[in-house]
């Protein structure tokens, strides 16, 4: 099934201290914010038929018309990069993402991504979601990070995988290598999260008035020498949450030269044991199906790295 390409929807009160584009966010969550704004600024959002701005403060009464440009090709070029495929069928597919491939092209990274090899696996069975015909990433993972990622097929799938993460009601869940050892057996870090004060690149724990809301669950797996096995359950999913939630309770993950350089390296100092990377592992990922209506859950082997730090580390006990 084919979304309407034309969406119209009726501002019911006036928000004065609004944006436009964040208010069609909060309305529209299977658009990224710098979609709307690309939208409007093409003239294919419209407020009572006049061109607007991401600006415009909305205004009980006003009509909002979004038209949705028929998909162009995309410029990123298909390569043929093998893929783990988990689940696939005719509205989406779910990939054990390997560690160390980034998802989608950017300054340094052009090529050699996941959505080259989805562009060659899908042949033209793409979302076009924001006018472009690409994969439908919906979710991200960090380059090192390995595991389960949902891709939609068709924008029908894309609008609503995106609902479900915009509702946070996908389960997601991790397991990280941590450094130290984890006294509690299982716990919730409730701290929210923004952008760190003069590091731009970086996340940081904020005041609840600063940052955004943030819940990660915890459990301790298997208590190791100088570290920790955790699964981690996201409640939301802030960047670089489950990387800042436990730098913050005091245990980084192992690899981690972000939030946790000083740590990883002096794990490897008592225990030879030097991180190759972020080991962390998108584990199992639990949504309804768009098309049957069933929950799907999809689980996502260890890598080789990751069975061979916690091999390692259980010998040197």
């Amino acid at each position: 099934m084919t979304p309407p390409r034309t969406v119209s929807l009726t501002i019911d009160r006036s928000w004065p201290g609004e944006r436009l584009d964040v208010f069609l966010r909060r309305q529209l969550p299977e658009l990224s914010r710098g979609t709307i704004q690309r939208l409007i600024a093409t003239g294919h959002i419209t407020i009572n038929s006049q061109p607007t701005k991401p600006t415009h403060a909305p205004r009980a009464g006003e009509l909002v018309r979004i038209e949705f440009p028929e998909a162009s090709p995309a410029a990123t070029r298909p390569e043929a990069i093998p893929l783990d495929i988990l689940y696939e069928d005719a509205s989406l597919l779910v990939v054990n993402k390997p560690p160390g491939l980034v998802v989608h092209p950017a300054a340094g990274h052009e090529c050699h991504t996941l959505v080259n090899a989805l562009l060659h696996h899908c042949r033209g069975e793409l979302s076009g979601i924001g006018g472009v015909a690409r994969p439908g990433i919906v979710h991200r993972l960090d380059k090192e990070t390995s595991g389960c990622l949902v891709v939609a097929k068709q924008d029908a799938a894309h609008i609503a995988l995106s609902t479900q993460f915009a509702a946070r009601s996908v389960q997601k869940c991790y397991l990280a290598v941590v450094c130290g050892i984890v006294p509690h057996p299982s716990g919730h870090i409730r701290a929210a999260i923004g952008r760190h004060p003069t590091q731009r690149k970086r996340m940081a724990v904020h005041s609840d008035q600063t940052g955004r809301s943030a819940h990660t669950e915890y459990r301790v797996l298997e208590r190791l020498n100088e570290a920790t096995l955790m699964e981690a359950r996201l409640h939301t999913g802030r960047t670089h949450q489950i990387r800042v939630h436990f730098r913050h309770l005091g245990f980084p993950i192992a690899g981690d030269l972000t939030y946790g350089q000083r740590q990883t390296r002096r794990l490897a100092e008592r225990t030879r044991y030097a991180a190759p990377r972020l080991l962390l592992h998108a584990w199992k990922l639990t949504f309804i199906h768009p098309h049957t209506g069933q929950p799907l859950t999809c689980s996502a082997p260890l890598p080789a790295d990751f069975e061979d730090a916690l091999q390692f580390l259980r010998r040197l006990e």
